[in-house]
């Protein structure tokens, strides 16, 4: 594994959502001293907060999973995630509902799943769930430490014994027909491919090794964090700043000074200055690609996931039928990946995700109250509609959404809500996310494992990326994932291997 030369005793990381506090974390850890700048007025990112007339909500990312992934970067400033944080294993994971009237709970322990998918389908479809979670689990374990958690210099690292396992599993297959191997009922057959959305495909053109999704989703658990999904970044910071790292909130970073081929300080828009031995960048990659100057040449074209409109609804009132978190699929499902990644066109049918954080945290919404999440995946402002169109747009779509929403049982769901916020592409827009999607590039092969765009920046030798647009990819447990590799660069320790001495302070260096 290739690491940065040179001094790198003091680290410079921009940006502090999960990737940049799990690399911060990482390199307290090694004994570097840390600061941390991030221009929003805390720690985030993505997996922000807002206090809406007295609810308080996530505005990222709803669903964790993976959760040792977090604690590792506890652990390497002797922390624990479960110290700093209470965790809800949910049951069910997730509910299904389907346009047909039919329902399934998601369970990821294996006896409660197989006992649901009998009752919902019958017995041949229990006996394809178990070898399906079979399956599910040795993909993992193939994947996780040879492509996933690992810094790929070269796509010759590829060629391992490791690769013929996941090729002899079938990795290199497309997911849905390897899904239908083991299940045939189509509304199962949805429950375990949805998840390629998050990679930015369709079921029917991702490759199967992103089943690898599907693991985290519905065997390996769901965790909801007390106080939210931002208890999780919050937590970190918090790890961080008690191990040693220096915060610098609201500082928004203008321009790297460099000398030498290497970054000697990082200026902000105040004026001040930081020198620096290294670098973690972690904004989205045309806010890197303007900090470097360039934007790397690639021979195709990179392509972005597709965008989503987010609801955030508090109402006086909840619907018994809806879980933690509720797919309401609709009848449509091929026709609706080619409207979103293909002909850029709304979701005439809409699958939607519905999460109601108040089932587990009711401090989360005034007494009495209840915070609804509803996500609706679209198009990304290359492939569908523009930024500047979702200014008009975004009200009419969020009518036609509410009406969805009664005609799928919620009735009276407008007229609950006392509070509400629409995000839409534009605001994803203006927040710097390339193509208006918060999810990043897609997983296609020309942009996954050594084909993604590298966390090592040419011409720059103290410079290292973290985030969703680097490896390994998009998601929290990846992001998580990308903050440690990251570490990794400078301090050439592989994966979860960090010491635990407290880290070097000006007082020490003096």
């Amino acid at each position: 594994m290739r690491t940065l030369p040179g001094p790198t005793d003091h680290v410079v990381v921009v940006g502090a959502g999960l990737s940049g506090l799990a690399a911060a974390l990482h390199l307290l850890g090694a004994g570097r001293r840390v600061t941390v700048v991030e221009r929003d007025t805390g720690p985030g990112g993505r997996a922000g907060r807002l206090e809406l007339g007295g609810y308080r909500v996530d505005t990222g990312p709803t669903v964790l999973t993976m959760p040792h992934l977090a604690d590792e970067a506890f652990a390497a400033v002797g922390d624990s995630l479960h110290r700093r944080v209470e965790l809800i294993a949910l049951h069910p994971a997730y509910r299904a509902r389907f346009a047909d009237g039919s329902q399934v709970d998601v369970h990821t322990d294996g006896e409660a799943m197989e006992s649901e998918v009998r009752r919902f389908a019958g017995p041949a479809e229990a006996a394809g769930y178990r070898r399906l979670r079979a399956w599910l689990e040795r993909l993992y374990r193939v994947q996780m430490r040879r492509f996933i958690d690992t810094n790929f210099d070269s796509p010759l690292q590829l060629l391992h014994p490791d690769l013929a396992r996941l090729a002899a599993l079938g990795g290199f297959g497309r997911l849905d027909p390897q899904i239908g191997r083991f299940l045939s009922d189509p509304r199962l057959r949805r429950v375990f491919s949805f998840q390629s959305l998050y990679a930015g495909v369709a079921p029917a053109r991702a490759l199967a090794a992103y089943a690898v999704i599907a693991y985290m989703d519905t065997v390996a658990g769901v965790w909801f964090p007390k106080g939210g999904m931002h208890a999780l970044p919050r937590a970190m910071a918090d790890a961080a700043a008690d191990a040693g790292a220096s915060f610098h909130w609201s500082a928004e970073v203008t321009r790297l000074e460099r000398s030498a081929g290497r970054v000697k300080a990082v200026h902000l828009a105040s004026g001040e200055r930081i020198a620096c031995d290294a670098v973690v960048l972690t904004p989205d990659l045309p806010v890197v690609h303007r900090l470097l100057g360039r934007t790397p040449r690639r021979p195709v074209r990179l392509r972005h996931s597709p965008s989503a409109v987010v609801l955030h609804a508090g109402t006086d009132r909840t619907w018994p039928e809806l879980a933690h978190h509720t797919i309401s699929f609709g009848a449509a499902w091929e026709n609706t990946f080619d409207e979103l990644t293909r002909a850029g066109r709304l979701m005439s049918d809409p699958s939607l995700l519905i999460t109601r954080p108040t089932t587990h945290d009711p401090s989360l919404a005034p007494e009495g109250k209840h915070l609804h999440y509803v996500l609706a995946p679209c198009p990304n402002t290359t492939t569908g509609p523009s930024a500047g169109t979702w200014r008009g747009l975004g009200p009419r779509y969020r009518d036609s959404l509410l009406a969805e929403l009664e005609r799928r049982g919620l009735d009276g769901f407008e007229a609950s809500m006392d509070r509400e916020l629409l995000v839409t592409p534009v605001d994803w827009t203006a927040q710097g996310h390339a193509a208006g999607t918060p999810f990043s590039l897609s997983h296609t092969f020309a942009q996954t494992g050594p084909f993604r765009p590298r966390n090592l920046v040419r011409g720059d030798e103290n410079v290292v990326l973290a985030g969703c647009g680097t490896t390994p990819g998009v998601g929290v447990p990846t992001v998580l994932v990308s903050g440690k590799l990251a570490a990794a660069r400078v301090t050439g320790l592989r994966g979860g291997a960090v010491t635990r001495r407290r880290p070097v302070t000006e007082g020490q260096r003096r």
